[in-house]
């Protein structure tokens, strides 16, 4: 297991896509540069914000490096995986593993809704398979299927199973999780407004959609939180509230890459079937970006 956590705030990375819907790599790197500099504590690619579920393995491959190679070591870097067929699922992981994350993400098998045994199992054998620890994503919202948190703490007793990203919004399996873990494994939030529930109960970050277009705030808001200033962290959730929301006015990554291209970090462009944003979401959500300050 990892001696040192993964905490504070994480960035679910968007994949920037050109007009023409390849994957922009020019944007990418600029935009974990942005990301490194803004004091974002780690990065995330691949994941379901980084519309993983259209990317080509050659091209999802292709993300996670050069979210390595532009990072270099500053920040930890996990790369995500989703894939339901746990035999494939190894395979991918090792190919992840090759690209040289610090850690893996890995999304409960989708569709399958295996028991909780299931999971044990698929978990556990991506980790034996690999030496780059293990993230466990749980997102019931998407995957069909909740990982208990009985099942999360079993795993968590595998040496190279090291964190676990919540996000079923249960804060009762949070808290239990939380209260129960092994020493060294980090229990992150997966809902960006549950960031200051989970750390005021002890959880140690957020894996964040937001943070793409707020990193700053967003860090130091869990930075806020790990030094117990609430009244510092009430005054950065006013300001990020209306952008929380209209994050999520339709499917997530459709706002967020609208956000993006507000700011003029890469084009508004997303992959069937996702469309862009709505004409009527836009202007809330140029105003949350005003009232975080990012415009």
């Amino acid at each position: 297991m990892s001696a040192r956590p993964l905490h504070g705030c994480g960035t679910a990375l968007v994949t920037p896509f050109k007009k023409d819907g390849s994957v922009d790599e020019k944007s990418l790197r600029g935009l974990v540069e942005w990301q490194i500099q803004e004091g974002i504590h780690f990065l995330v690619p691949c994941g379901s914000t980084g519309e993983a579920a259209t990317l080509s393995w050659e091209e999802h491959l292709r993300v996670v490096r050069i979210t390595v190679e532009q990072c270099a070591g500053r920040v930890p870097v996990l790369g995500g995986l989703n894939q339901n067929d746990t035999a494939a699922a190894v395979e991918r992981a090792k190919q992840v593993a090759a690209q040289g994350p610090s850690h893996l993400m890995v999304v409960g098998p989708p569709y399958n809704r295996p028991p909780q045994r299931g999971f044990i199992a698929h978990f556990e054998a991506i980790a034996d398979a690999v030496d780059t620890p293990v993230v466990v994503y749980n997102v019931p919202g998407r995957t069909g299927s909740n990982i208990l948190a009985k099942t999360t703490l079993a795993l968590a007793e595998h040496d190279n199973i090291v964190a676990v990203k919540e996000a079923s919004g249960n804060l009762d399996q949070i808290l239990h999780l939380i209260l129960h873990r092994p020493e060294g494994f980090s229990v992150l939030s997966g809902d960006d407004p549950l960031t200051v529930p989970v750390m005021a109960l002890g959880g140690d970050g957020i894996v964040s959609v937001v943070s793409n277009a707020v990193p700053k705030p967003m860090s130091q808001l869990t930075e806020a939180m790990d030094r117990g200033d609430l009244a510092q962290a009430r005054k950065l959730m006013k300001a990020l509230q209306p952008i929380m929301i209209t994050a999520f006015a339709e499917s997530n990554p459709m706002p967020m890459k609208a956000a993006m291209a507000m700011l003029g970090r890469m084009e508004d462009v997303v992959r069937l079937p996702l469309v862009t944003l709505a004409d009527e979401h836009r202007e809330p959500l140029r105003e949350a970006l005003r009232a975080a300050r990012a415009l």
